[in-house]
């Protein structure tokens, strides 16, 4: 597995994600598989949802979108093989700030949207994550609203 995610970033990236906690890479992966865990939740990837986790990992780390692909992929395997999030949250924590903390929170309430049904898994995850990343009560409500704004036009 490790060899795989080098090869991904070697060929994409000319980075090892062993190098650093900090490698930007490091941090893409952390973010997309928080995205695929709320994915994972309500028990399969639907196209709508997989886009929005591609879109997401896109806009936020400029790759393209067989890079984003190729990221997503990388990040369901990630998911699968974790056995919590503290994993993804602390490399997180100690590199984003703040309001990246918060827009990571946006995200996964825009993947939750993406297919129109919002699930308690759902929204218990995105609550335990937005905790996990310090992220306020007030902006964790804020991000819940403009992801549904989003979400419905």
């Amino acid at each position: 597995m490790i060899d795989t995610i080098r090869d991904f970033f070697d060929r994409h990236f000319g980075a090892d994600p062993a190098r650093s906690t900090n490698d930007p890479h490091n941090l893409a992966l952390a973010t997309a598989a928080l995205l695929v865990e709320v994915v994972r939740l309500d028990g399969g990837l639907e196209a709508a949802e997989r886009e929005a986790v591609q879109q997401a990992v896109n806009t936020k780390f400029g790759l393209s979108a067989q890079e984003a692909d190729e990221l997503v992929a990388l990040a369901e395997a990630e998911a699968r093989e974790a056995t919590d999030y503290h994993r993804f949250t602390s490399l997180l924590n100690q590199h984003f700030s703040p309001a990246q903390r918060v827009r990571v929170i946006e995200h996964m309430w825009k993947v939750a949207y993406a297919d129109n049904t919002l699930t308690s898994w759902e929204q218990h995850l995105i609550r335990k994550v937005a905790d996990l990343l310090y992220v306020p009560h007030a902006e964790y409500v804020a991000a819940k609203l403009r992801a549904r704004d989003a979400a419905s036009g």
